[in-house]
């Protein structure tokens, strides 16, 4: 990256608020909060963005990040439904670069994702993005263009709804969640794919093992040793970039030098959470206090009464809380692994301070993660070291391949793919025949799916793990979540607060399968990475069920760019629309999605090195009329509903 080329430019009309890390890293005043939103010229509201290579000073060292408009994260860009919004970007960088508005519903040429909907910022460049605010809600805005994310690339957005008398709240304040490296993004890809637990500090170690056999008996302890080593695994392998490099960062700032916000004690504060982190899933609770959650994904919600809970990359929590005392109180974001925190302070006035809570214990990946939860089976006396690891996937890893290869979004920009594509590695990948489905294809409110066996078919090399079955874990809150007696979120709690209006069932099904090699850290979808796969067409208005099944061990936080996903989670028409839903390992989720906007919409896994690397693909929405819709009949890649049967 090259020194920065210009300062930052002023932000247009619309009050682009100061609230992140500068250059001189001020200490943390006691911000207000969001104030009111003055309103926008001729119902046009306009920025100027401008990105730029930057020093400033991180945990307390210098680092050379990308910023916008100095700051990182990046400005709080705030909108009222229904006017337009003029963005204009200048690039000062030495590189490509673009901006994706990560969960607004827009024009495809202006989703910011470089060959695939534009052809991305050259540097010396200014691109103005336009297009009409159609939803309300909380969301935010990144670089889709290299490992620019993890430089410091990203920001929040808040639009206030047209009707802004019924808000139930006092006071507001974004909370953005992120994660800083000082390795260079690419050296820190470069040695996962050399070592993909280079960064897990937190291996078991003989002490465990003494521990475990007083606790489980030695011939128990011993196998299961033996069944994670014949997988290549480690039961604490749950992130792959860790504290061991990573400071954890809020609203800019690490625990060490918090951020600070303001409140009046008894004041209804709705607290607007983004997770911008490029590998990190936050726990976040307020010891002591209750929180309310309204929003998700920028969808309001039936109010759920929680006291934490786990936000995956991408995604987007609001919820209100109300702080009764004259007090400070710590907003409290421990990462998923345990490896590391960050926190805020919540105060009625300057200098008051709170306590951090007790550090927990990392998790430890078990049998249900593995796609191997057999009930009431007796583990203790399980033959582990008998199974058949080879067959599952489990064994000796294939050869280097193509599909091992690094992909940079920026160079290959995500256009067409080769003519080599997924007919090469799996002559149905990317292809889905239209069928007709009768309603009762529809899930019932309240059922949830049933544990599925899963077929022989391990997708080739770029898939070294094949769990013997896969569930909806949609009632679990995750791994070291829900054991300690806390109210914890979980996504089968989110219900949206009226019934669609246009709810119908999916025409068709499409089955993706999340897969990947740890070993080789090679991830893609059906084993298959980005460059050797076709799109997945659908034809404008068209309803689908999308079903994703998790083959790997690692949690995924998969985004679908310009379409809603509602996510079948048991409320029947109630069911949350969401643009981002993390997969549990060994689980199989099913969301419907219709086609209502033509154009090349971006779908990945938003942990960066797993996109980066081939977990992507197109989603292609052609116009009704058109005639070039791929229209195979291949059950590999679906099964019409209703009673078809999948025959991986």
């Amino acid at each position: 990256m090259g020194a920065a080329l210009g300062t930052a430019a002023a932000a247009g009309a619309g009050a682009v608020l100061p609230r992140a890390l500068h250059a001189s890293a001020p200490a943390a005043a006691l911000e207000p909060g969001l104030g009111p939103l003055p309103p926008a010229p001729n119902g046009v509201r306009t920025y100027d963005l401008t990105i730029a290579e930057t020093t400033l000073r991180i945990d307390g060292r210098s680092a050379r990040t990308v910023t916008i408009n100095g700051t990182v994260p990046g400005p709080v860009l705030r909108f009222r439904e229904g006017e337009t919004a003029v963005l204009r970007v200048h690039n000062t960088l030495r590189e490509d670069t673009s901006i994706h508005w990560h969960g607004i519903i827009l024009p495809t040429d202006m989703d910011g994702v470089p060959g695939l909907s534009f052809p991305g910022i050259r540097p010396g460049e200014t691109f103005e993005y336009r297009f009409d605010i159609r939803q309300s809600g909380t969301y935010w805005f990144h670089s889709h263009s290299g490992l620019q994310e993890q430089l410091g690339h990203y920001g929040s957005i808040v639009i206030e709804p047209e009707d802004t008398t019924a808000a139930a709240f006092d006071r507001q304040h974004m909370i953005v969640l992120s994660d800083w490296t000082f390795e260079n993004p690419r050296r820190v890809l470069s040695r996962l794919k050399k070592q993909p637990d280079a960064y897990n500090y937190q291996r078991r170690t003989v002490a465990d093992f003494f521990r475990d056999v007083a606790r489980d008996g030695f011939g128990a302890t011993v196998r299961d040793r033996f069944m994670w080593a014949g997988m290549r695994m480690n039961p604490t392998d749950i992130a792959d970039v860790t504290g061991a490099t990573y400071s954890y960062l809020l609203n800019g700032r690490v625990a060490e030098a918090p951020w600070h916000g303001q409140f009046t004690p008894g004041e209804r504060v709705r607290l607007r959470f983004v997770n911008a982190a490029a590998g990190t899933f936050y726990d976040v609770r307020i010891p002591g206090v209750s929180m309310t959650l309204v929003e998700v994904s920028g969808q309001p919600v039936e109010p759920v009464d929680i006291e934490e809970f786990r936000i995956g990359m991408a995604e987007t929590y609001d919820v209100i809380v109300t702080l009764p005392e004259d007090k400070a109180y710590t907003l409290y974001a421990e990462t998923m692994d345990r490896s590391g925190f960050t926190a805020a302070t919540l105060a009625p006035r300057e200098g008051m301070t709170a306590e951090l809570p007790a550090r927990r214990k990392r998790p430890i990946l078990g049998m249900v993660d593995m796609g191997m939860d057999h009930g009431s089976m007796d583990h203790g006396s399980m033959d582990h070291g008998a199974m058949d690891h080879a067959a599952m996937g489990h064994g000796t890893a294939p050869a280097k391949t193509d599909s091992a290869a690094v992909v940079d979004h920026a160079a290959m920009g995500h256009g067409t793919p080769p003519a080599k594509a997924a007919a090469a590695a799996d002559p149905h990948a990317g292809h889905a025949m239209p069928a007709t489905a009768p309603a009762s294809t529809l899930r019932a409110a309240g059922s949830i799916e049933a544990e599925t066996p899963h077929a022989p078919r391990n997708h080739g090399p770029g898939n070294a793990m094949v769990p013997m079955s896969t569930k909806s874990r949609l009632a679990e809150p995750g791994p070291g979540l829900g054991n300690d007696g806390r109210r914890v979120l979980c996504y089968t709690d989110l219900k949206a607060p009226a019934p669609w209006p246009e709810f119908r069932e999916p025409e068709r099904e499409i089955e993706l399968h999340l897969t990947g090699n740890m070993e080789r850290f090679t991830w893609g979808l059906d084993g298959v990475p980005y460059n050797e796969a076709e799109p997945i067409t659908l034809r404008q208005g068209e309803r689908i069920r999308l079903t994703m099944v998790n083959d790997t061990m690692m949690n995924h936080p998969m985004h679908l760019h310009g379409l809603w996903m509602e996510l079948e989670n048991g409320h029947g028409n109630r069911s949350p629309r969401i643009h981002t839903i993390n997969v549990k390992p060994a689980e199989r989720v099913s969301l419907l999605v219709t086609a209502d906007a033509v154009g090349r919409w971006a779908f990945h896994c938003h942990v960066l090195y797993h996109m980066e690397v081939g977990m992507f693909r197109e989603f292609r929405v052609l116009p009704a009329d058109a005639h070039a819709h791929h229209a195979h009949a291949h059950a590999h890649h679906e099964h019409h509903a209703p009673g078809a049967t999948d025959a991986r």
